[in-house]
């Protein structure tokens, strides 16, 4: 029978190991040896930890942690010092799964907004669209119902909408092909793709800029849905590609039209033609994503595109937007000197004008 010194013993070996686990992790994320997705997964996959050490701590509350880690430096040695990576993070306020931020991000939607498969969550001028169907995110036809009704609520009434994974191993996997097995191909698969070009066409085209955070694996329909956004942030260990030629089908939702646009025809047509997929650090050279950061700095980094995009003057948006992307020059240059008229003359730019050359803040108002 244990007594009571062998269960305080118990406790402290599980305490000690816990913490450790910790420190190790975040050493290991400091030095760039992996990110905290493939820490937690690792230790989930080869240790057996369950949840990973950082998803843990989250769950404790990283202040929670920091303050027993400094506790454990005073009681143990230098060995259970607090890194840098959670004193920083509990000083810009990302404290864990409370504060909807930690070493990863988790969704806080606002009142009525959690569907089935996704969430919405607003911060300030920005709007955070959260997929939510672990754990693979396909864009299934729920999905893309929700989707779509979702963004006609937040088209143009947000200035900046952020799309994001609600979980670390996948972005979104791409289609649900076992719900496409059971579709007529002539009926319920045309009208779906109908309206997926549909929403990523309006996405396009709004004044509300789009991002896409990228943490995971972004494959097939859901690499077409980011490149349906304004701009791709990508983790470092996130991987992008469509794999469709491997079933034997192409992409359906304009993986062969905006890929060649962003990465070029003959990078395209070797993503399309071979299936494999591709790195974040060759998906920036590229040119498929814009910037390329440590897997726990992603969220905070959309965020401030976000934040960036929605301080900018909206018609100057919405008309950089629309005439961008013309096939031809000549075509395109006129559609730009109609859409330099439009905001040239609204009340927007004569604001930012004035605070211009008055050095102060523009106030953009949307007229």
């Amino acid at each position: 029978m244990s007594t009571t010194a062998d269960t305080q013993a118990i406790d402290t070996l599980v305490e000690r190991f816990a913490l450790k686990a910790i420190v190790e992790s975040c050493l290991v994320v400091e030095e760039g040896v992996a990110g905290t997705k493939d820490v937690d997964i690792g230790m989930m996959a080869g240790a057996g930890i369950l949840p990973g050490p950082l998803s843990r701590a989250d769950e404790q509350g990283l202040d929670s942690v920091l303050e027993a880690l400094e506790r454990a430096e005073s009681e143990w040695g230098a060995a259970y010092a607090p890194p840098d990576l959670l004193r920083r993070l509990v000083a810009q306020g990302r404290l864990g799964k409370k504060s909807g931020q930690g070493f990863f991000p988790y969704p806080r939607p606002d009142e009525g907004q959690s569907r089935e498969t996704i969430k919405l969550e607003t911060r300030g001028e920005v709007a955070i669209v959260w997929l939510d169907r672990p754990p693979a995110n396909p864009l299934s036809p729920a999905l893309m119902a929700e989707l779509g009704e979702l963004w006609k609520e937040i088209d143009g009434e947000v200035r900046a909408a952020v799309f994001a994974s609600s979980n670390i191993f996948v972005f979104s996997a791409g289609a649900d092909i076992k719900e496409f097995t059971k579709m007529d191909p002539q009926k319920e698969g045309a009208a779906l793709l109908e309206a997926g070009h549909g929403l990523m066409r309006s996405m396009e085209r709004s004044s509300t800029v789009t991002i896409a955070s990228v943490n995971s694996l972004a494959f097939g329909g859901g690499c077409e849905l980011a490149m349906a956004c304004d701009f791709r942030i990508a983790a470092e260990s996130a991987t992008f590609g469509q794999p469709e030629i491997n079933l034997g089908i192409i992409p359906g939702f304009g993986g062969t039209q905006r890929l060649p646009r962003l990465v070029g025809e003959g990078k395209a047509l070797e993503m399309n033609l071979a299936g494999d997929p591709i790195g974040a650090d060759e998906a920036l050279r590229f040119g498929l994503v814009n910037q390329v950061v440590p897997d726990h700095e992603l969220f905070d980094t959309s965020l401030a595109w976000g934040r960036k995009m929605a301080g900018q003057a909206p018609i100057a948006v919405e008309q950089i937007k629309s005439v961008s992307h013309q096939g031809d020059l000549d075509e395109g240059l006129r559609t730009e000197a109609q859409g330099f008229a439009s905001a040239f003359g609204s009340d927007d730019a004569k604001e930012g004008i004035s605070a211009f050359l008055g050095k102060r803040q523009a106030r953009f108002k949307g007229r």
